[in-house]
């Protein structure tokens, strides 16, 4: 009997282990698999639960693995200034970020979460990152080649700590510069926006070639996944208040604000972010006919659309006036993916009842995570879920540091080379006597950063590593040129000491979103008296730090040269670099200066159109190598009377 029942039971145990291995098979985990069949077999196995779960995306504060593992979360963030630890190494970062991740996996179906921050010029939460000029600065350039470097080098640099997804590029289009977010649109005009996505496929990657319209597109664990930000409408608020109202027609919204829109999409742009702003009165986050109508069904975006910061909680005024109609709202417009940095509990609950008693249909949380899946397909993260350390030295490279200098050169913009046209400044000799560098963004990294840099609302001082204007200045001239800073001089100190030249760096001080919001657009004090007592005094080169087009044309008279250097970033040697004549002036306004507040907003092809500069505007200068080199100076009439005067100086020596 024994020796009967041995085999039969060693034959059903093998039976039963056949049938387990054959059940254990799951397609959504076959990377061999076509990507549609591995989404529905892993919709098929998932609970109302889990699905909501993808659809939440919280804080990094709260992400602990209980919360991870008993809420399904699908998405976790940082917002502006969260970091592990002070001065948090790329290390520090991948260690947090594989906790997080870990918790995820654990759970029953092991769907990994994706990781996003705000990297929107460099890595800028993030110790010791490269950050590059902000993106009114690279509108200045006029270069989508070297925004799609920048978007290689972001996304390197981003990868470095562990993070596969950044809420980037802003493609909004500022109408009106009393708007705090100003400086986060790459122009006025929607044509240098569209040109300026070209970011996208240097964070993304190329799409292939036989790849479909609007479907998400990531390349490889070296990329990471992209966000047009904010649609629609965000840069044409009323008086450019932040969150406001867009106040415009259809043909308007579609031929100004949404371009760039149809560009990110064919790119292959993953994830899109509705604006906190409303179009006509109706609040994006609960515009249907915009986010599903427009974006997923006429422009076949394929993607997921994402919400902002707490941004359902502002459908009511005041916010989260009624949540449970912001969330009835905001999901039933398109949001697929919910920010919820803190309560995700009231958010998760209040869907789970609203898709319990239909008022959300099943079919629109099925679009809501088929969507996110997608995207997280198709990066490769359930095949490689964990961050590749490999890349931690890519963080504040020199390769990286050099094409943010670069940048910060093809950025600057000449508005005022003399206080006549044939006496140019620029470039400043560098061996002169002494140099007097004055002002309060002179010596101030945070400053020349601005806002979104290691903090949400920016700093000042040393905030990260980078080399500030007054260091760069130093380090470029002769060694026998004494450069002497003060910051705020007096008249007394300016007259009585002989200097050839100054360089006065004012500007604004920080700011993001709304605290940035002017409706005087003037630049703090001591800036205006350090121009009126050095410029009266001293031949003097005026630099610019801003987000946008100040109030200058009450000193413009007594400045020798103006130079808007924008938001520089980390690597101010790029300024010194054109101050001096190792490189020229290259860079166009890329929105218009004003005269007077009064006049905004003025955008150029308006009817009254009477700026100080307008848009495009941007003198240039040739290298100080090649202005001596006897080479053609085709670019600037000034530099042609310069070159002449000094070859007919040498003929009357030779003369004589």
């Amino acid at each position: 009997m024994a020796s009967f029942e041995t085999p039969w039971l060693c034959t059903l145990f093998l039976l039963c282990w056949a049938f387990v291995g054959q059940a254990e098979y799951m397609v959504y985990k076959d990377h061999k698999q076509p990507l549609n069949h591995r989404i529905e077999d892993l919709m098929k196995r998932m609970t109302l639960a889990e699905k909501i779960g993808q659809m939440t995306q919280i804080e990094r504060t709260n992400a602990s693995a209980d919360v991870m593992k008993n809420y399904f979360i699908g998405s976790v963030l940082s917002g502006g200034g969260s970091v592990p630890a002070p001065k948090a190494s790329a290390k520090d970062w991948i260690k947090m970020v594989n906790e997080i991740q870990g918790a995820a996996l654990s759970t029953r179906l092991g769907i990994p979460m994706i990781y996003g921050i705000d990297a929107v010029h460099g890595h800028n939460n993030v110790y010791n990152a490269t950050i590059f000029p902000h993106n009114i600065g690279l509108g200045a350039t006029r270069d989508p080649k070297l925004v799609r470097r920048i978007g290689v080098a972001t996304a390197l640099e981003v990868r470095a700590t562990g993070i596969p997804y950044t809420f980037a590029p802003c493609i909004a289009v500022c109408r009106d510069p009393r708007w705090g977010r100003c400086y986060e649109s790459y122009s006025e005009d929607h044509r240098v926006v569209q040109a300026m996505t070209e970011i996208i496929p240097g964070l993304q990657g190329d799409i292939p070639a036989n790849s479909f319209k609007g479907v998400p597109y990531v390349a490889g664990n070296d990329k990471v996944a992209a966000c047009a930000k904010h649609y629609v409408g965000d840069g044409g608020t009323h008086d450019g208040i932040n969150e406001n109202n867009t106040i415009i027609n259809r043909h308007g919204l579609l031929s100004i604000h949404m371009p760039a829109y149809y560009h990110a999409i064919i790119k292959g742009v993953s994830t899109v972010m509705v604006s906190y702003s409303s179009w006509n009165g109706v609040k994006m986050h609960a515009n249907r006919n915009m986010v599903t109508k427009f974006l997923k069904e006429t422009l076949k975006f394929r993607g997921f659309v994402i919400s902002d910061w707490q941004g359902i909680d502002r459908i009511t005024t005041p916010p989260g006036a009624n949540y449970t109609y912001s969330v009835q709202e905001g999901v039933n417009a398109g949001i697929d993916m919910v920010m919820v940095p803190y309560d995700y509990p009231t958010f998760i609950n209040d869907l789970t009842s609203l898709v319990n008693k239909n008022v959300i249909p099943m079919s629109r949380i099925d679009d809501a995570v088929r969507r996110i899946l997608r995207v997280k397909f198709t990066m490769g993260l359930f095949e490689n879920p964990y961050p590749n350390t490999s890349f931690a030295d890519q963080l504040g490279s020199r390769e990286h540091r050099d094409l943010a200098r670069e940048a910060v050169r093809k950025s600057l913009v000449l508005l005022k080379n003399g206080k006549k046209s044939n006496e140019p400044i620029l470039p400043i000799p560098k061996k002169t006597s002494n140099i007097l560098v004055t002002g309060t963004h002179a010596n101030n990294l945070g400053y020349q950063c601005g806002g979104w840099t290691i903090e949400w609302q920016g700093g000042s001082g040393d905030i990260t590593v980078g080399t500030t204007i007054l260091d760069a200045i130093k380090s470029t001239v002769d060694h026998t040129t004494t450069v002497i800073y003060s910051e705020n001089p007096d008249a007394n100190f300016v007259k009585t000491n002989d200097f050839s030249y100054a360089i006065v760096v004012v500007g604004e001080t920080p700011y993001a979103e709304t605290f940035g919001d002017s409706l005087n657009l003037t630049i703090p004090e001591p800036g205006p008296t350090t121009i009126q007592t050095v410029c009266g005094a001293i031949k003097c080169v005026v630099v610019i730090i801003s987000g946008r087009p100040v109030v200058i044309e009450p000193y413009i008279n007594s400045i020798d040269a103006l130079v808007a250097a924008w938001l520089p970033g980390t690597e101010g040697q790029g300024v010194a670099d054109v101050l001096f004549g190792d490189y020229g002036f290259s860079g166009k306004l890329p929105r218009t200066w004003f005269k007077s507040v009064d006049q905004l907003p003025m955008n150029v092809g308006d009817k009254h159109y009477d700026p100080l500069f307008p848009f495009g505007f941007g003198l240039s200068t040739l290298p100080m190598a090649r202005l001596f080199s006897g080479a053609p100076v085709m670019r600037n009439e000034h530099y042609g009377m310069m070159l002449s005067l000094f070859i007919s100086l040498l003929v009357m020596m030779f003369i004589v």
